[in-house]
């Protein structure tokens, strides 16, 4: 077992995430099979109730976990399909102890954080990271864990003495220590002070760094990198500067270039690992592709996407649904110009709130290519959603609505179209007389956390939709999966009266009740879903759906159709997904 640590020192958020799923993506183009955890200082079990304007979006997975949006990149970035325990958390550890302590599995002992919280974290790790997390069905060569937070925190404190514990178990050529320190700019000097002192606690907890990944907005001076190597009593070639790059995705381009994998290569004695050939070509055609996406040879112009939101105020809220807008982007060949739209701003009392806001708002509803309407909770904002999907409909603009936004058009049809005025979602009043979205019957609405239909669940197409542009995508598939996390849906009972006035529900769960997807058949891309197409998008493999939306945008829709015909057909044999 080897173990890539990936901590952070000074201040949060400074990249930790990228920087492991490249350290884990170079590590791929070797040959090896690697896996990934984060490691979640909070005393939450999940992040399912966590607010998104305050840490981001929930990623989902598979097997419906509902854990930090880090997972999320590492699964974009190395094509590996994680579980639940992929992501532990304070909460999780301290409620897997106490239940034991209550069993009586401690034979009356006193409880304490060490050894007993220690030692089911490292039995965690050990556990985890032998898990298969690709189509090799084959144990992991190498896990990258992921520390949340900073060296220093209060609650971080037995989360590092377990790693601390756990290097010294394994030994030093199976455990590799990554620190990733901010250094900031200050009237144009580089100051080291902030990573000196983060370095100093952090072998003060008795994790020693084996590199230093400073990150900067700017290339560091060389002088500025032996300063550090010299204050943290590391080699000059330990030290690695992480300037801002054009986009995230050639951070593992820049990493392999100031030698990382050099350095991963000596530290954990990878030379010693027999590889196959055909695991070596593989790692390298990986690599070859990747550096292909993200560089493009063609540069065409941009397309304009707007984003028709309720979190806007914080990118990360939606972080999936826009790397799966990039990775589309990239397919595409075109530059994204993504614009967030608050919903709110798009409704009518707000003319007279602020007209300024309104404006602009409308403004960007006007010049986007493509509107996309992303998943969410609540009332609020649902008013300007609604008339941004009215606009997208009458306007012939591609449109997709995610999870909420599928119920927003749905809710849109039937006030418009079928004349109900009021129709509305059980969500915003539970007392209206058309609701054409209602309350799952399985779902719960006293017990919030981890009710919701989580997770991937089975799509079939209905018959006679070969002319459905979201089933082209899917290369003409009868049959499709896709993650979910939804509390509501649409209406049964509406379901014939909704495809008379001429919205086609083209797809339903495996039990034929509930409604998948809706499109509109004049319309040059009108797709509504109710799962999260954006959890299961990667890099080198755009998830359908957004990739057909933001081929609608841009113009070349059929061409995505056709390479997406050829891929089920066979096409040359090799696909994206079977490099990774």
């Amino acid at each position: 077992m080897r173990v890539v640590l990936v901590s952070g020192g000074v201040i949060s958020g400074v990249g930790k995430g990228i920087i492991a799923s490249s350290a884990g993506l170079l590590l791929k183009t070797l040959g090896l099979r690697v896996t990934a955890m984060k490691l979640d200082p909070y005393l939450n079990t999940d992040a399912g109730l966590l607010n998104p304007l305050e840490h981001g979006e929930c990623f989902v997975l598979a097997d419906g976990g509902e854990t930090d949006l880090d997972l999320g990149n590492y699964e974009r970035y190395l094509g590996i399909q994680l579980s639940n325990e992929s992501n532990m958390t304070t909460g999780k550890i301290y409620k897997l102890v106490i239940e034991k302590e209550r069993r009586g599995d401690y034979l009356g002992k006193t409880v304490q954080v060490v050894p007993h919280i220690t030692d089911a974290m490292q039995a965690w790790i050990e556990r985890v990271a032998k898990i298969p997390v690709d189509d090799s069905g084959e144990e992991p060569d190498v896990c990258i864990i992921e520390l949340g937070g900073t060296v220093g925190d209060i609650e971080s404190m037995p989360f590092i003495e377990a790693l601390v514990q756990l290097r010294h178990r394994l030994g030093r050529e199976n455990f590799f220590s990554i620190s990733v320190s901010y250094v900031p700019i200050i009237n144009g000097e580089e100051k080291t002070k902030p990573t000196q002192h983060a370095i100093k606690q952090m072998r003060s907890a008795g994790l020693i760094p084996d590199m230093i990944a400073c990150r900067c907005e700017r290339l560091l001076d060389d002088a500025t990198i032996q300063k550090i190597a010299r204050s943290c009593q590391v080699e000059y070639e330990q030290v690695v500067g992480v300037r801002d790059m054009e986009t995230i995705y050639q951070v593992p381009l820049l990493l392999e270039q100031e030698g990382l994998l050099k350095i991963l290569q000596k530290g954990l004695a990878l030379d010693k690992e027999p590889l196959t050939p055909a695991r070596v070509q593989k790692g390298q055609e990986l690599w070859g592709l990747w550096k292909k996406t993200v560089i493009p040879e063609i540069h065409l112009p941009p397309v304009n996407i707007a984003l028709v939101g309720k979190y806007v105020s914080l990118d990360d809220a939606y972080l999936s649904v826009r790397k799966s807008l990039e990775h589309s982007a990239m397919r595409c060949k075109r530059k994204l110009n993504l614009y967030s739209v608050d919903s709110e701003h798009l409704e009518h009392d707000m003319q007279q709130k602020d007209p300024t806001k309104y404006h602009n708002a409308w403004k960007a509803i006007c010049e986007a290519q493509g509107i996309i309407v992303p998943g969410g909770f609540g009332s609020r904002g649902i008013e300007g959603m609604i008339e941004t999907t009215k606009w997208a409909r009458q306007r012939k603009v591609p449109f997709l609505g995610i999870c909420l936004g599928m119920q927003v058009a749905v809710i849109e049809y039937a006030r418009n179209i079928l004349g109900y005025k009021e129709a509305t979602s059980e969500e915003i009043s539970a007392h209206a007389e058309h609701k054409v979205v209602i309350f799952m019957p399985e779902g719960s609405k006293e017990q919030m956390g981890g009710t919701m239909r989580l997770g991937t669940r089975t799509t079939h197409f209905k018959p006679g939709t070969e002319w459905s542009k979201l089933r082209a995508m899917y290369g003409g598939a009868e049959v499709v999966e896709e993650r979910h996390r939804h509390r509501y849906e649409v209406n049964p009972q509406y379901i014939e009266e909704l495809e008379a006035a001429g919205l086609n529900l083209t797809s339903l769960d495996s039990l034929g009740v509930r409604v998948e997807s809706i499109e509109l058949k004049d319309h040059p891309f009108f797709v509504g879903l109710q799962a999260h197409p954006e959890f299961t998008s990667k890099v080198l493999s755009p998830s359908p759906a957004l990739l057909g939306f933001v081929a609608a945008s841009s113009g070349c829709l059929d061409e995505m159709i056709e390479q997406a015909r050829n891929k089920t057909e066979g096409g040359d044999g090799k696909t994206n997904d079977s490099l990774f």
